[in-house]
């Protein structure tokens, strides 16, 4: 280890950009659908010695070795968002004679901006550095407070963030009750950065390193900590089994229809008729169709048409669901809004990515507006700039979609309040309630999605990780149905009662699981994370003065 470590610190030019790159790049098969959490050693270890690296001889001193981190912080970031996001291209080979244009700039440009963030965290933690144990506390500060800052500004992006590594795994992801997806953050990179210090000791007669007791180094404490995490885990989740909501009877329709004849109006009626069988699909002598259950759920904008605005679509579903169940669907919706440079009671249209509760002839009885839109995929920021260079967003819709007012619970019969989330909005830790999440407090999340744009690639893996692991912070049950997959059933502690997987046509019945206690994550959203990041800076500050 020690030779592998003088050429990382050692390295100079593109051999040391090449080495970052791939350090980063490996870093990526700790996310889904790999989750081999050990590989994201790879990459810290690397940051810990690339940083060194920028710390030696007297030229490399205060703004040039800061410059100099970061520089390498890039590479390693470029690599691991470019290893972990390249799926996003399949996005703009749905329509590729109008979009193959832009697909070098979404998988080559989007890991370069991103890689920014991983560059402010190197600069930070040179910032902080100092020789030992140190150190380690320095770039999980530093790595912590970048991600951190990646899932909030320019309204966020808080995928595939180190924590997932934890937060990927069952057992350990449980301390994210405590500290949320940040938290995991601050911990994921302390943890899986601490080996690099097992090279570290004053220099015996040998020439070699001599080694402190593994039980009193950076790595044994780091050991503790994550057998610590895991005992926490198993403790939550050998607390008992989940209980059910009585009389619910959830039947998720995952219909599995390609991107490219999903939003086609002349598929109309077919696609709608392929709705209205395959919900209405028998499965077993407790579940012969559609109105065995009491709560019938499609997934995101279901329709190549406004349904709202369709009485006879809505006739047909009403007699699909008959006296007894309710249908939950995703669906496009017009509204109006006033604008400032219309006339006196003038309005223009909006479009909304909404979720609708329908009910007993058809009858829409709530809706709930997307807040948190996707950029480019569901509106075009900058739009009038961008616009004149004839750039537009993904979706097929007159000026992009309109975000909703405010986020909000829905209602239907016979059904707990729940609340609702579209497409990505599931990967916001502490955005999943409304208002403050304590008071009226939801009986469910129910997140609706469609992510036929990426195909079978790891990006709708990655998705359920990132909205399953809302379940256990906020100790809510999740139902998820995805038009492609992967549809399911997840409890208040994140157990998947059931799943329809990636890529399959079908239906998936199943009972409801009640809630949990409030989580101190779902109380204190950012309090876990914030004091780990005060605990963090403190420990690198008292090193660096020490030293």
């Amino acid at each position: 280890m020690l030779r592998l470590a003088n050429i990382v610190i050692l390295s100079w030019g593109w051999k040391r950009r090449l080495i970052a790159l791939g350090a980063g790049a490996a870093g990526a098969l700790a996310m889904p659908p790999f989750d081999f959490a050990p590989a994201l050693c790879i990459p810290l270890m690397a940051a810990v010695w690339l940083i060194d690296g920028a710390a030696r001889g007297p030229e490399q001193r205060g703004f040039p070795a800061i410059r100099d981190a970061a520089g390498a912080g890039w590479w390693v970031g470029y690599g691991y968002f470019l290893a972990g996001l390249w799926w996003l291209g399949s996005a703009f080979l749905v329509e590729a004679d109008k979009f193959l244009w832009a697909l070098p700039i979404a998988v080559g440009g989007m890991p370069a901006g991103l890689a920014l963030f991983t560059a402010g965290g190197f600069a930070l933690a040179r910032v902080l550095w100092s020789p030992g144990a140190g150190r380690i506390l320095a770039l999980a500060t530093g790595l912590g407070a970048a991600e951190w800052i990646r899932g909030t500004v320019f309204t966020g992006f808080p995928w595939n963030e180190f924590g997932m590594a934890l937060g990927g795994n069952l057992v350990l992801a449980q301390i994210s009750s405590l500290a949320g997806l940040y938290g995991l953050n601050f911990l994921a990179v302390a943890i899986f950065a601490a080996p690099a210090t097992l090279i570290d000791g004053a220099t015996g007669t040998d020439g070699e390193p001599a080694r402190r007791p593994l039980w009193r180094s950076p790595t044994g404490w780091a050991g503790a900590a994550l057998a610590a995490i895991a005992i926490f885990g198993a403790a939550r989740l050998g607390a008992g089994p989940s209980e059910f909501e009585p009389s619910v009877k959830l039947r998720i329709m995952q219909p599995n229809l390609p991107q490219d004849e999903k939003f086609r109006p002349e598929n109309k009626d077919r696609i709608l008729s392929h709705y209205l069988s395959l919900s209405d699909r028998a499965t077993s002598p407790q579940s012969s169709g559609a109105m065995d259950a009491t709560h019938l759920i499609w997934p995101e904008s279901a329709f190549p048409f406004i349904l709202s605005r369709d009485p006879a679509s809505l006739a047909r579903i009403g007699a699909l669901l008959g006296d007894t169940t309710t249908l939950i669907t995703g669906a496009a919706r017009i509204g109006d809004r006033a604008r400032g440079d219309l006339l006196p009671g003038e309005t223009q249209a909006t479009y909304h990515n909404s979720i609708q509760v329908i009910g007993k002839a058809g009858v829409i009885l709530d809706t709930y507006d997307k807040v948190h839109l996707v950029p480019f995929g569901e509106y075009l920021p900058f739009s009038g700039f961008l616009t004149s260079y004839g750039i537009r967003h993904l979706v097929h819709i007159p000026g992009g979609f309109t975000p909703g007012a405010l986020r909000k619970s829905i209602t239907a019969p016979k059904l707990p309040a729940f609340a609702p989330l579209v497409c990505y909005e599931a990967i916001f830790p502490g955005e999943a309630l409304a208002g403050d999440g304590k008071s009226d407090r939801p009986g469910f999340m129910l997140n609706l999605t469609n992510d036929a744009w990426f195909g079978h690639t790891p990006g709708p893996y990655q998705h359920f990780a990132q909205a399953r692991l809302r379940s256990i912070e906020e100790g809510l049950p999740l139902v998820r149905a995805a038009n492609t997959g992967i549809s399911a059933i997840i409890d208040a502690h994140g157990r998947i009662i059931s799943q329809l997987p990636l890529g399959v046509e079908g239906v998936l019945d199943g009972a409801l699981p009640k809630r949990i206690e409030a989580t101190f994550f779902s109380k204190n959203p950012f309090l876990g994370s914030s004091v780990l990041f005060l605990l963090m800076i403190a420990g690198a500050l008292f090193a660096k003065l020490r030293s």
